[in-house]
């Protein structure tokens, strides 16, 4: 069965932007987001994100990728995040 996202992305320059992401999104690593609405998350990273292929509403294939965030507030909510809307990450101090 294949994955859809709402967005895919084949063009190189875009397929870098999103894997340039993905150092800065490790386990465990607390973080804000400003996604492209301009809109922000607060939370921690569950599992570091990797991009996939994903189909689109036209079934053209390529790259996108969730990140999932345990909310800061109420780590029992979650957050799925697809890595295109990441405009932003902002690095949160660890809890002591």
């Amino acid at each position: 069965m294949s994955r859809y996202a709402p967005h895919i992305h084949t063009d190189p320059a875009e397929i870098a932007a999103l894997e340039a992401l993905l150092p800065q999104l490790h386990g465990q690593t607390r973080v804000e987001l400003t996604l492209d609405d301009g809109s922000r998350v607060l939370g921690t990273v569950a599992v570091q994100p990797t991009l996939q292929q994903y189909r689109d509403a036209d079934e053209n294939e390529g790259s996108n990728g969730q990140l999932r965030l345990d909310d800061l507030d109420a780590p029992v909510q979650q957050h799925l995040v697809w890595l295109d809307r990441i405009t932003a990450i902002r690095q949160l101090p660890p809890v002591e």
